[in-house]
């Protein structure tokens, strides 16, 4: 993403200069804080989307009961049966993971941003690849517990393995007593590559939008409907490259494991996304596509647009100072 420019004091320069950065605590404080806002009005559709990922697993179409049939159907049943507390599971560990992840991930771009490496051909899809695998590997296990507590739900209407963890807390200290610390980085070989994906999805059509839209000038200049257009065509960028990966994420992070401490229906990525295919097609990777698009797209305009003008924000209050 391209920051805020602050205003000219007058002076043309020949060659256009890197933007500033803002103090690296507040630049990750804010793509924390975005994110998080963004989590809590998407986390149903998030606990729909992690039901449909699984519904069918490693089951021939047509062979199976399907309980959730869409996304307005999969929220009336979820709300009708885990009551409207059902719909925001793993809402916890869901703000963990999107402050950690997207505090680091943007935080980094935003220091690559600053340096000029998104300026460089391929710098912004390089630089947000790299910033979605730093994130994606420290806050993996904030996702584990995510997924597992949102697939959880009564037994009439259960899809994929049922962890039962009783919360948060019990979840991380029932994984950490069984399979040790390594255990909670369960899954992160799906993780990283599905971040990889999205976050360079996101931040490099983003940032190519928004300077787009901005040359185009339908907006006033530093409208917010700037970084909001920019925003939707990320989030269709992201969902449509994310899905597969998102899908062989999920499966491996809920899948159960052995006394040996192994998956007892994947050995990784790779064979995930052998045996989905085999066994469910390729449409398989794209099960749920429909609320990760209702989710995701959403998701990147609010955090998009927050991130946005919180960074504006404090770039004129650290130019109104200087």
């Amino acid at each position: 993403m391209t920051a805020p420019v602050p205003v000219s004091l007058g002076a043309s320069t020949a060659l256009p200069q890197p933007p500033p950065a803002l103090w690296p605590p507040l630049d990750f404080a804010l793509g924390a804080l975005s994110c998080c806002g963004a989590c809590v009005f998407t986390n149903p559709l998030e606990v729909v989307k992690t039901r449909l990922q699984l519904q069918g697993e490693l089951r021939a179409r047509g062979s199976y009961r399907r309980h959730y049939r869409g996304v307005l159907q999969a929220l009336w049943v979820v709300g009708r049966t885990d009551g409207l507390r059902g719909l925001q599971k793993g809402l916890s560990a869901g703000l963990m993971y999107q402050g950690l992840m997207n505090g680091v991930r943007l935080g980094f771009y935003s220091y690559c941003d600053a340096m000029g490496v998104t300026a460089l051909p391929g710098g912004s899809l390089m630089s947000g690849a790299v910033a979605g695998a730093l994130g994606a590997f420290i806050a993996s296990p904030a996702y584990l517990v995510k997924t597992h507590l949102q697939a959880q739900t009564v037994k009439a209407i259960a899809v994929g393995h049922q962890h039962n963890h009783q919360g948060v807390s019990s979840a991380f200290a029932s994984i950490y007593r069984r399979e040790g610390v390594v255990g909670l980085w369960r899954g992160v070989n799906g993780a990283v590559p599905r971040v990889m994906v999205g976050s360079a999805a996101q931040l490099a059509t983003f940032s190519s939008a928004k300077e787009w839209v901005a040359h185009l000038q339908w907006y006033s200049p530093n409208s917010w409907l700037v970084a909001l257009t920019a925003a939707c065509m990320s989030g269709v960028a992201v969902t449509i490259s994310m899905t597969p990966f998102d899908v062989i994420s999920t499966r491996l992070y809920n899948q159960p494991v052995d006394e040996r401490h192994r998956g007892r229906l994947y050995l990784g990525f790779s064979d995930c996304l052998v045996k989905v295919c085999r066994t469910e097609g390729v449409l398989g990777l794209y099960k749920g596509m429909g609320p990760v698009f209702v989710r995701l797209c959403p998701h990147t305009v609010l955090s998009m647009l927050f991130w946005d003008l919180m960074r504006q924000r404090a770039f004129q209050e650290v130019h109104g100072q200087s």
